[in-house]
């Protein structure tokens, strides 16, 4: 669906306002399904990445501070998350052994289970994304870094 119709806006003042806004559409409609892949897990997209971020690390461990620098949200709190995922037992906090304000973070096994669980039904999303060539992605993503600079 072209951006015009989605949003029921026929002008804008240039190319880069309409390129702006549809990044911006884009990334609520992916969100959207993010939120709706997640759910049935308890789940938010923030967490979520926290998840991955810590399966990469896997199986050593990472300080908060890692988290926050690797996180694709910058505004959230890292902390509140890793509170709620440990809530969930799916990750453990404990502290460092080489600096005892740090909290070490470890993705659990129930942690990785469900990480599992979810990557099969990405695949999904990803099949559905197979409206673009994997040249017209590479395409994509070159453009974006460009942006982004």
């Amino acid at each position: 669906m072209e951006l015009e119709e989605a949003i029921k806006q026929k002008k804008f003042r240039s190319e880069h306002e309409k390129m702006m806004v549809n990044i911006i559409y884009t990334n609520g409609w992916l969100g959207g399904q993010q939120v709706h892949l997640f759910k049935p897990y308890g789940l938010s997209q923030q967490q979520y990445n926290i998840l991955r971020i810590l399966r990469g690390q896997h199986p050593d461990p990472a300080s908060v501070s890692l988290l926050m620098d690797r996180m694709l949200d910058k505004m959230s709190n890292a902390s509140r998350l890793v509170e709620k995922l440990r809530q969930k037992d799916l990750v453990s906090r404990q502290e460092c052994k080489h600096d005892r304000r740090q909290v070490d973070v470890l993705i659990t096994e129930k942690g990785l289970a469900t990480l599992e669980e979810i990557d099969a039904q990405l695949e999904q999303v990803f099949e559905g994304m197979s409206t673009l060539t994997i040249e017209e992605a590479q395409e994509v993503n070159r453009l974006l870094d460009k942006l982004r600079g």
